[in-house]
């Protein structure tokens, strides 16, 4: 099989139980795999250099410059982004060739349906509807936007293509990796959030929730997943909510301090307070910490 003047780029850390996988699914017909490890104390980078891949390690930048820093050590303008727990079905890859061999791709960019296998299944659930995402393009043209939180592809007022088949995201190992996964990021979320008035935070504390819990079970469809679509949607929902009870508790804090600071121009307990109220474990709110240790719709969150 001749291989597509396509970069498939992959950043990873501890990695080591599944990356193999995704690579597989795409060395055979992409011209390079390249992987950018962010410190792995795992043996990651030694099975991506046995798998032929070119590896750089890049202590981590955040989530959209990590993928911006990929971006520029890729030799193809045409790039293909994975995550290591994402693996292209051979119909994808199927779609992608018959494309490229039609000639140059009509559009710069294209998005494909990611969808979600539980934990101990092999394939998604029937009638599956997870994200939405550009992960083909031309890096010539559009790229990740530069957010710690955010990680994807700006389009810039560009069409966007779409592909019919999907990548298969098997996205946590357990149900505790999912919530270790979310608290994390839902953290992250709150910190670089926008500022927002009480009277917005209050009512979003009390719909956040209920909101999400229907977007994934209902809108996404996970109801299809019986007993582990219903779990999976809760926790996907109730995360939401502790991200905006992160954000209250910054707030909140924030505004204490300002109260007993001199005003004398020195911020620093403010941004402190700030970043201790972000900071904040879900577990002092909600029991639902993990067991473990610590052209189409585009979602601008993964998690």
């Amino acid at each position: 099989m001749s291989r597509l003047p396509i970069s498939c780029f992959i950043i990873s850390k501890d990695e080591s139980d599944r990356i193999v996988r995704t690579i597989r699914s795409v060395k055979s017909w992409v011209d390079e795999v390249v992987v950018v490890d962010s410190e792995s104390r795992d043996n990651t980078t030694a099975l991506a250099l046995a798998e032929g891949c070119r590896v750089i390690t890049q202590p981590w930048l955040g989530f959209g410059p990590q993928k911006r820093f990929a971006e520029d050590q890729c030799r193809n303008d045409w790039v293909l982004n994975l995550d290591a727990d994402e693996v292209v079905t051979p119909e994808l890859r199927d779609e992608i060739i018959g494309m490229f061999s039609a000639g140059h791709p009509a559009q710069i960019a294209y998005a494909m349906a990611l969808d979600l296998v539980y934990p101990g299944d092999q394939r998604p659930r029937r009638w599956a509807r997870d994200h939405w995402y550009v992960r083909l393009y031309d890096r010539q043209v559009v790229r990740f936007r530069n957010s710690h939180v955010h990680d994807t592809v700006v389009m810039g007022g560009h069409a966007v293509g779409s592909l019919r088949h999907s990548v298969y995201h098997y996205s946590f190992r357990s149900y505790d990796d999912l919530k270790q996964k979310l608290g994390e990021r839902m953290l992250l979320s709150a910190k670089h959030a926008q500022n927002s008035s009480q009277v917005m935070l209050l009512t979003r504390l009390l719909l956040e929730m209920p909101i999400n819990f229907f977007k994934y079970y209902i809108v996404r469809r996970h109801f299809t997943g019986g007993f582990k679509g219903l779990r999976y949607a809760w926790i996907q929902g109730t995360y939401r909510q502790v991200k905006i009870v992160h954000m209250w508790r910054a707030r909140y804090e924030k505004s204490a301090s300002a109260a007993t600071v001199p005003c004398n121009g020195n911020t620093g307990l403010e941004a402190r307070a700030d970043v201790q109220g972000a900071m904040a474990s879900p577990r002092t709110d909600f029991g639902l910490y993990p067991k473990t240790p610590p052209a189409g719709e585009i979602y601008a969150e993964r998690a």
